[in-house]
């Protein structure tokens, strides 16, 4: 992703990015299941978004945003792709179910930095 982050101008989304998607890979294995198939999209979204997907082969569970207690070992991984992401969601199909989130992806390039 860092090296899509330079082609892009983007240099400093990449922390952002690599958090997201690890987030939401993390939700396939604990709860699909370890060594499952899973598909990651990386896609600029032209203007100043890039969008992360994630497809794995259960269409459920759905992932939900929850206020997880303060002496919980889990449950803030949507949350911080909630406050990182300008927006996400899924696409729920019957075979596979795909979670993404667009991020704000500012071209430092165009702007001179």
């Amino acid at each position: 992703m860092a090296g899509h982050c330079t082609q892009w101008g983007a240099r400093r989304a990449a922390d952002a990015m690599a958090l997201c998607v690890g987030e939401l890979l993390t939700n396939v294995v604990v709860h699909v299941g370890e060594g499952v198939p899973v598909t990651v999209r990386v896609t600029w979204c032209g203007g100043e978004r890039v969008r992360l997907a994630v497809t794995d082969p259960d269409p459920r569970p759905l992932p939900l945003l929850l206020a997880a207690a303060p002496e919980a070992e889990s449950g803030r991984g949507v949350a911080l792709v909630d406050s990182l992401a300008l927006r996400w969601g899924v696409e729920q199909g019957a075979y596979a179910k795909t979670v993404w989130c667009e991020l704000a992806c500012e071209n430092e390039d165009r702007r001179g930095a």
